[in-house]
């Protein structure tokens, strides 16, 4: 039976394009594992980048498929896994988005495309929790996250870390699924810590 992954926003605004190719390689430390084989650890993530972007993504190869609003990079990411590209006309206004979708899925694409509009279309921009984590991670350089190693208890090894750095103790490492509130307003953007908070879908 298909079990479909949780479609969820990794960055919050508009990725420029060095922002947008970091999001890319936002697993690359990742543990070469069978959720990086086969896929799944990309597979629903999604972000917006800019219109001259989504046209250099279409012109690069001939899309595998493109389909009115969305078109699919020919190169697959792993297994049946690749990036699809969307222009949204979204509450009047044009916007673009890339996500990772598995084709082996016939549906995963107009999945993604219809759980990116109802999140844009809210009337008060906000973040829930596991939005922010997402995008700290995604905005943290390579020496400032990874992946717990011998260092955590076995039960945790893999997840993701980032450096913490508390006053008294100096700098430690932290599983990011239990950073503070506070610790999340400090890691996060100004412009993000005062967003109100919803409850994830």
């Amino acid at each position: 039976m298909f079990v479909s992954p949780a479609i969820r926003k990794v960055f919050e605004g508009v990725a420029s394009r060095y922002e947008m190719y970091a999001l890319f390689n936002r697993h690359s430390q990742s543990p070469f594992d069978d959720n990086m084989i086969n896929g799944t650890r990309y597979v629903g993530e999604w972000f917006e980048i800019s219109e001259a972007d989504h046209d250099h993504m279409f012109e690069i190869l001939p899309p595998l498929f493109y389909r009115g609003d969305m078109f699919a990079m020919r190169e697959f990411l792993a297994a049946s896994v690749t990036s699809v590209f969307f222009a949204l006309m979204i509450d009047d206004r044009q916007r673009w988005f890339h996500s990772y979708c598995d084709l082996g899925d016939r549906q995963s694409p107009d999945r993604m495309r219809a759980e990116i509009i109802a999140r844009e279309s809210r009337p008060v921009r906000a973040m829930n929790r596991q939005e922010k984590l997402d995008h700290i991670w995604s905005a943290t350089g390579p020496d400032f996250r990874s992946y717990a190693d011998e260092r955590f208890p076995a039960d945790l090894r893999n997840r993701q870390i980032v450096l913490v750095y508390p006053s008294a103790q100096g700098k430690i490492w932290k599983l990011l699924d239990d950073l503070t509130d506070e610790e999340i307003a400090a890691k996060l953007p100004v412009q993000f810590r005062l967003l109100p908070e919803t409850i994830a879908a």
